[in-house]
């Protein structure tokens, strides 16, 4: 069983364990045909229409997928029966995947740090930029988060695994 959520409606899907074209969905039954296409870009037929499907992105530790079906771009949250029975339990798994602070992974010189306290940053913003043996390097966001404190400035030579910034 899974359950997956898009924009602010919930659908129950249970997957043919010896046919996964084949389950319920929302207690109806189903039945699709999906053809690969390309990587990533597939058509898929649901009730004699076609649709091609295209996953723009996947991130698997908060289980949030991104597709283009046709023209219109949708996010899906999806959750299983593990998700769901955490949930019940007052267990947040995204929140343990939330980190708290990013360290420099290497020695070297801050040349500018593109953030400030207080800032909200989403995963993959660019924090700050360390040089280290003549490469630029960009320090991304590993998470959402807000910024807590910058214990590094523009200029400042760091040593690997020293704390950089640190995340409310």
């Amino acid at each position: 069983m899974y359950k997956i959520k898009v924009n602010n409606k919930v659908f129950e899907i249970n997957v043919n364990p010896e046919n996964p074209q084949k389950g319920t969905l929302n207690g109806k039954s189903f039945h699709i045909s999906i053809i690969p296409i390309k990587q990533k870009i597939y058509q898929v037929i649901y009730n004699d229409k076609k649709y091609f499907i295209w996953i723009k992105n996947y991130d698997s530790s908060t289980r949030h997928i991104t597709l283009q079906i046709n023209h219109q771009i949708i996010t899906l949250q999806i959750s299983d029966k593990v998700d769901e029975m955490l949930k019940n339990l007052g267990i947040d798994y995204s929140e343990s995947l939330k980190v708290k602070e990013v360290k420099a992974p290497m020695p070297g010189l801050v040349l500018n740090v593109n953030v400030k306290q207080g800032d909200t940053v989403k995963k993959g913003d660019n924090l700050l930029i360390l040089e280290a043996m003549k490469m630029e390097n960009n320090i991304k966001s590993p998470s959402d988060g807000i910024i807590k404190s910058i214990t590094v400035s523009k200029g400042q030579a760091v040593d690997k695994n020293e704390i950089l910034i640190s995340f409310n």
